[in-house]
């Protein structure tokens, strides 16, 4: 199961009842967080999250509302005992970006693995992670170079005692084979994990664009999710003039891209200062995709997988 931690749902700048942009996806003890405004740090001691199994910080853009936090809770992270190397992935500028604020975060006892504008469709997997997460990107319509994320966390295929029996497969081998050892050789026999596993099954797909226009590859690049996070920084239509000139979306235009996308749910973030209770404007969205939240700081849900 995934736990989903909507830190911050604000934009632009915190405010008494709202943090600025953050996520916190957790799985198997260890964290993804996609954005770190200000109240980060603040909201995840809150519910004591923990910061020292943090392993990838994704960043959407270089807007201070969604990376302005970021040196403070890399410094949190090192205090924590964090010694494994940490990857921040992020856009076109991210590299320079961390860099330059890691002037006030400039000693830490790990390595930073910075993974900048991803293109591609790619794994994270390494030796403290005991799960495989495909993460993709899509550059999305912002004032400035901005891409949303998705990650599918695959779900192991179940094991097959009569294959693994029919294989010969030893067993002193099938629990190591079942973890995803993908070969082993044993007295000059080699042993593979499709030896014992079975058939595939659906993993969990979290996916959340913010900041953007709503563009027609967004259909595409979440659909199915499970969870679509969206940015909605404009809960009434009237406001559709504002949303274009500074390429942000209203609820409608947010609820739409969730139609479109046959997503199961829609978790709108991202409220501008002017929007004081958001709920008010739900409608807006109901109306279009039934199965629409409106965000709040310290929202969270666990995600379990289908069998």
């Amino acid at each position: 199961m995934i736990d989903l931690l909507l830190l911050g749902c604000g934009g632009g700048m915190p405010m008494p009842n709202r943090f600025l942009s953050a996520v916190l996806l957790s799985y198997k003890g260890r964290k993804i967080l996609i954005d770190c405004g200000e109240g980060t740090q603040v909201s995840m001691r809150m519910v004591n999250a923990g910061f020292k199994t943090i392993d990838i910080i994704c960043i959407t853009h270089i807007h201070g509302d969604h990376i302005v936090g970021l040196p403070g809770l890399l410094g949190t992270i090192g205090n924590s005992g964090r010694t494994e190397t940490l990857t921040i992935i992020g856009p076109e500028g991210i590299k320079d970006t961390v860099n330059k604020l890691r002037v006030i975060a400039n000693w830490l006892p790990y390595e930073i693995n910075i993974i900048e504008n991803p293109k591609e469709i790619f794994n994270i997997n390494n030796e403290y992670i005991s799960w495989n997460v495909q993460i993709s990107t899509l550059e999305l319509n912002h004032s400035s170079p901005c891409i949303g994320y998705s990650f599918y966390f695959q779900r192991q295929p179940q094991f097959d005692v009569e294959k693994a029996m029919k294989n010969d497969v030893p067993k002193t081998l099938w629990s190591r084979l079942q973890k995803n050892e993908k070969k082993i050789i044993l007295n000059g026999i080699e042993y593979t994990s499709s030896m014992v596993l079975g058939k595939e099954r659906n993993g969990i797909k979290v996916s959340m664009t913010t900041d953007t226009r709503p563009i027609e590859e967004i259909h595409e690049f979440i659909e199915n999710s499970d969870y679509f996070i969206c940015e909605g920084t404009y809960g009434i239509d009237e406001d559709l003039p504002k949303a274009i000139k500074n390429k942000h979306m209203t609820f409608r235009e947010a609820a739409k891209l969730a139609k479109d996308g046959n997503v199961k749910k829609l978790l709108l973030t991202h409220f501008g200062t002017a929007m004081n209770e958001p709920e008010i404007y739900l409608n807006n969205a109901k109306e279009v995709f039934e199965n629409t939240i409106i965000g709040y700081d310290r929202y969270d849900v666990t995600l379990n997988f289908e069998e």
